[in-house]
């Protein structure tokens, strides 16, 4: 297999429900901003421990 996607694997993407490809959608949306928020929050957390802090 050459890792190409066949004609046939996107007509059977393209037939499941527009609710379950957009689930999918904001499952991911969500994902990334979780992992944002994470990520911001431990810089926030180690910005405080080292003295650095705003008013």
């Amino acid at each position: 297999m050459t890792g190409k996607h066949s004609l046939r694997d996107i007509e059977q993407a393209e037939k499941k429900p527009l609710w379950q490809r957009l689930g999918w959608l904001a499952m991911i949306w969500a994902g990334s901003v979780g992992a944002l928020f994470i990520v911001a929050s431990l810089m926030r957390m180690f910005m405080s421990a080292a003295g650095l802090s705003t008013p």
